[in-house]
């Protein structure tokens, strides 16, 4: 049963309760903060260039595949959709999914591997950090101020934010302030950051299971693959899939699978929202957890999936990882996309003048290093490989570190 928007649960952050921005701003004053929040967002440029980057499959092969732009919209959906079945703050959520994968670098999870190991001695590489700092820092809309002066709200969520995809550990150390200021409301994000980790987990489950199962068996049926991909007869062994596919088959039994994906993906998508919310409410409950502060410090997340449900999740994950993820042909693209980013970062580093003047300037307040991290962890996938094609290989550049 979902809750009107307005109808804000004790445990919520509500409109009037945020404890503010970093700078003073007279042009936030007035406005709701977290829809503020999202205006930013949607405006800033590391926003739309989500839109020609990689989320699992490279989109040179199919203009169907999910970029990490839309990955992100579908993030936005699970997350509103499940702070309104709590009567959480929607409209945080929202702007805290909208956010999350502002650091992501060019070619999905390899590229951000790629950086991990270019940076594993200056400081490290770890996308959600990374997307702290372009709302922080990168981003220079505004002339008093650098960054896009965010809501605290949605910058602690950021840095909180985690799924089983995620490695803190690669993290680059924060600024010692910005830490304790994101840090001393408590170790876990409010309620709607929370939310925010299963609408990011709920997304991949659905749109890359999609993204599988359908487009690259057409890629496949073209020739442009050598080795099948994820089948109806392999998903049929998840149970969260079966479970679904089951329930679809009841109304429309003699459908093929390519004919009721769609309502299947769907129904797995109300049985994880569902158990989530009654789960969430469940663990709130038994917490005793009343306010914003007290899911901050809760013992364990306040929202999450049943134990059963998260099982389901874990085995249709384990699937996507071992025939989709390691797919030969999937890992034909991530080395290929690891090269790139490796040689692309060792020129850059070897000779600081061909980076851009916005960010050659920075050098001395800055590492050589991570400005060249900053360079091409904004880049989008055809911008990385024209750079690289540029400064490797139609100029010969020596890619050794």
């Amino acid at each position: 049963m979902s809750r009107a928007s307005d109808q804000l649960a004790p445990f919520a952050v509500a409109e009037g309760t945020s404890r503010g921005r970093q700078h003073a701003d007279p042009f936030a004053e007035g406005d709701s903060p977290f829809e503020l929040d999202r205006a930013r967002i949607l405006s800033c440029t590391a926003f739309r260039r989500l839109m020609h980057k990689t989320q699992v499959f490279v989109t040179d092969l199919s203009d169907h595949f999910r970029t990490r732009l839309t990955h992100t919209l579908e993030v936005v959906a699970q997350s509103q959709r499940l702070a309104r079945a709590i009567g959480a703050n929607a409209r945080l959520a929202g702007a805290i999914a909208l956010a999350h994968d502002l650091g992501h670098p060019p070619f999905g999870h390899a590229g951000e591997v790629a950086l991990a190991e270019c940076m594993t001695d200056h400081g490290g590489f770890e996308h959600n950090m990374q997307s702290l700092r372009v709302v922080d820092y990168l981003e220079h809309p505004y002339p008093p101020f650098r960054g896009l002066n965010l809501s605290y709200e949605l910058r602690e969520s950021l840095i909180k934010h985690h799924t089983r995809y995620d490695h803190p550990d690669r993290a680059a150390p924060m600024d010692d302030a910005t830490a304790r200021e994101l840090l001393a409301s408590g170790p876990r994000p409010p309620i709607e950051g929370q939310i925010a980790n299963l609408g990011d987990a709920i997304a991949y489950a659905l749109h890359d299971t999609e993204d599988a199962l359908f487009d690259l068996a057409n890629i496949a049926d073209r020739g442009n693959l050598r080795e099948s991909v994820l089948s109806a007869d392999q998903l049929a062994a998840s149970p969260l899939w079966a479970e679904a596919a089951a329930r679809v088959q009841a109304v429309w039994p003699s459908s093929p699978t390519h004919a009721i994906r769609r309502p299947v993906l769907d129904e797995m998508n109300r049985l994880l929202i569902d158990d989530a919310a009654a789960e969430s409410r469940r663990r709130i409950e038994a917490a005793g957890i009343d306010s914003p502060d007290a899911a901050r410090n809760a013992v364990i997340d306040a929202v999450a999936f049943s134990a059963t449900m998260q099982a389901k999740l874990d085995a249709h994950q384990n699937l996507l990882r071992d025939a989709v993820y390691r797919h030969p042909s999937v890992a034909r693209m991530d080395a290929e996309a690891k090269r790139i980013v490796a040689e692309l970062f060792a020129v850059f580093v070897d000779d600081l003048a061909r980076l851009p003047a916005r960010f050659s300037t920075r050098i001395g307040e800055q590492s050589p290093h991570r400005v060249a991290c900053d360079y091409i962890a904004g880049m989008t996938d055809r911008f990385c490989r024209g750079e690289h094609d540029r400064w490797v290989q139609r100029c010969g550049g020596d890619p050794t570190p």
